[in-house]
């Protein structure tokens, strides 16, 4: 059994009875909390017998209500025969209901604020008797920041050379030409297309994936095992070739490593991409915007010089924030490292929903489930150590800073800032919002104080 409790609402309207709540949550509970780890806090709870027991009648009363026994009226089924009935399943009612009514009050009363679901150990309560539950709780490490001037840092270049966009302009050409048909007796050469069937024996048995029909393979994209593409040029369309190649040693197939094999392959056709001379027309072809390649060319340098700058920051970031964890260590609560990977396939598979059968997905996301978990925990050691930095040098994020932002969305979504900011704020949102703009705060901070080098990597 395990329940979420650190997601708390603050209603200034509703301090009173809050704090009547808190009371009566707290009523015949005790508490005693040991550190298992800087992040992991074991509460020991107990429950006076007094509530157990309106627990239990509270219990009792409902189930007499709701229960249709024969021989008694709804209402009138007595104590003594509903016990005999639904004991065992009523008695692991009151433990989950006994815990989540308690479990806020212990927590409260340890003075610790819980990062993810609690783990609970309890048995069913016994009328009459004190309960008692331990609640495994993980809560946030204590993050000791070293000296945060100088860090080192890197700023790759975002410079746009001509031979980049040049190289820009040559893949829109390939990747817009058509693909047609060589005229027969065409002798296939380097960059041309061929369809394919083909079987490969290994020994003289077929093998896995050594079979193929109607497969696309372009001469000289290195795509085939070494030495299968060099040994069908010159053949024609029709033509049968027999093609004997060794698997490399570091194949991915363990089963043919290192072994030779025999491809019988059946050339069907010969195609090659009519590639589109780069002029205006080219330009026009591609968009209504261009009306010449000279704006074309101009397009190509804006997106490349973006692209550049968007992989600049991400890098001037990640190294910052390598510099900083390297000199901060500091456990992750792996609860906390665990919530936040599902979060990530859970918006995974929303978005591959209805484009992947559902058993490819679910061992897709299986798959994932392990992978992803170093990069949840690095993105939570980056927020820690980013709310550490605010935390240390007073960083706030104001109303009015908040109300900018979300200007400048709503401008950019085409809106008015009122209805976006409201419907932030039906949506929870809001403290999110704040929350991610103190740690690009704590970023800038940082690297105002950092050391960084221009290189000129791109």
């Amino acid at each position: 059994m395990a329940h979420d409790h650190h997601d708390h609402d603050h209603d200034h309207d509703h301090d009173h009875d809050h704090d009547h709540d808190a009371v009566a949550d707290a009523e015949g509970v005790s508490v005693e909390a040991s550190e298992q780890s800087p992040v992991l806090h074991r509460l020991q709870v107990r429950v006076e017998a007094g509530r157990v027991a309106r627990a239990y009648d509270r219990a009792y009363q409902e189930l007499s209500r709701q229960a249709r026994v024969k021989g008694f009226r709804p209402g009138k089924v007595p104590r003594s025969v509903l016990k005999r009935m639904y004991g065992g399943s009523l008695a692991e009612q009151i433990e989950g209901t006994l815990v989540a009514d308690t479990l806020p009050a212990a927590i409260r009363q340890a003075g610790i604020e819980p990062v993810s679901e609690p783990s609970i150990d309890a048995r069913p309560p016994e009328e009459g008797a004190d309960f008692s539950y331990s609640a495994d709780v993980e809560v946030k490490p204590v993050v000791a920041l070293p000296d945060i001037d100088g860090l080192p840092a890197k700023r790759p270049s975002t410079d746009v050379a001509e031979s980049d966009v040049e190289a820009q302009l040559e893949n829109l050409r390939q990747h817009s030409a058509p693909i047609v048909e060589e005229p027969e007796g065409t002798r296939a050469a380097e960059g041309h297309l061929l369809t394919l069937d083909f079987v490969g024996r290994i020994d003289g048995a077929p093998f896995e994936g050594g079979t193929g029909r109607g497969v696309t393979l372009e001469i000289g994209s290195g795509r085939f095992i070494p030495g299968f593409e060099e040994q069908l040029i010159g053949v024609e369309a029709g033509d049968d070739r027999e093609i004997r190649v060794t698997f490399p040693e570091d194949y991915p197939g363990e089963e043919v490593r290192g072994k030779q094999a025999v491809f019988a392959a059946h050339v069907e056709e010969i195609k090659r991409r009519r590639v589109p001379d780069l002029d205006d027309e080219f330009a026009k072809d591609l968009g209504e915007e261009f009306e010449s390649l000279d704006d074309l060319r101009a397009r190509v340098r804006s997106d490349l010089a973006n692209e550049r700058e968007q992989a600049s920051k991400a890098e001037l970031r990640r190294t910052l924030m390598d510099a900083l964890i390297e000199r901060t260590p500091f456990p992750v609560p792996p609860g906390l490292v665990d919530r936040q990977r599902d979060r990530q396939l859970e918006a995974a598979a929303r978005r591959l929903q209805g484009q992947v059968p559902p058993e490819a997905l679910r061992s897709q996301i299986d798959r994932w489930r392990e992978e992803w978990r170093p990069r949840a925990e690095r993105e939570l050691r980056e927020v820690l150590l980013l709310e550490a930095v605010a935390s240390q040098e007073g960083l706030e994020v104001s109303d009015d800073e908040l109300d900018t932002a979300i200007a400048a969305e709503a401008t950019s979504q085409g809106m008015e800032p009122d209805p976006l900011r409201k419907a932030y704020q039906e949506a929870g949102v809001l403290e999110s919002l704040r929350a991610q703009l103190l740690e690009q705060k704590a970023l800038e901070f940082l690297l105002a104080r950092a050391k960084v080098e221009e290189t000129t990597d791109t």
